[in-house]
């Protein structure tokens, strides 16, 4: 069944618990459609008079924020094993390619690594528990997990509520254009992402082979 038309047969309350739901636990670690649900939620509230805009932004919001804080606190405790673990259960997500792109990009960029890695589709199940792992002072993931989970999900209820609105009397095709867009884009990073965790990994294997016979 289409998200938004599922989304439309529970009540509001459940509406906005869902949509905290969904994007805490996949900001926790584990993979889940958050964007999706939050665009269909969004654009929901632009025909339902039930939903409030603004309580379903801050909801996200919340879910977002709490979630990688979660993520945070089990990376922190779980450091390297919880890695591999969840490279176990869920090797498309956290290959080794993968986390070794996000430590990267963790190394240059610090704290602003969790701010930006919350619009990136892939990276955003990283940024929790990568960050505790890394041990990254927790007022700086705090600063820029707050920072990034307002903007992200606060900014994206707008804009596709403001578009909804605006866009009435094509809401119908807009629900499945947001949605198409929401999974073009999230699907492009994802591919951006894992085209350097490839390249992160064969430069890993190529340092690898010559440090063997300079040990020899």
């Amino acid at each position: 069944m289409h998200v938004q038309e599922w989304l439309d047969t529970v009540p509001a309350v459940a509406v906005y618990a869902v949509v905290a739901l969904v994007i805490g636990v996949e900001s926790l670690g584990i993979p889940l459609p958050g964007e999706i649900v939050l665009v269909s939620a969004a654009l929901l509230s632009s025909q339902h008079s039930g939903i409030n805009p603004v309580v379903l932004g801050a909801c996200a919001s919340l879910g977002a924020v709490v979630g990688d804080s979660i993520g945070y606190a089990i990376g922190r405790k779980g450091g390297r094993p919880l890695l591999a673990w969840l490279a176990k259960r869920f090797p498309r997500h956290f290959s080794e390619g993968h986390v070794a792109t996000a430590e990267r990009s963790f190394e240059k960029w610090g704290m602003w690594a969790v701010f930006f890695g919350r619009f990136i589709a892939l990276l955003r199940i990283f940024a929790g528990p990568l960050a505790g792992v890394l041990r990254m002072p927790y007022w700086k993931f705090l600063t820029a997990n707050l920072l990034g989970g307002v903007v992200w999900a606060g900014g994206t209820t707008a804009v596709i509520y403001y578009v909804g609105v605006v866009a009435e009397s094509w809401l119908k095709k807009f629900s499945w254009a947001g949605l198409a867009a929401a999974v073009v884009i999230g699907v492009a990073s994802m591919l951006v992402v894992r085209r350097k965790a490839k390249r992160a990994t064969q430069e890993k294997e190529a340092a690898e082979r010559e440090a063997v016979p300079a040990a020899e």
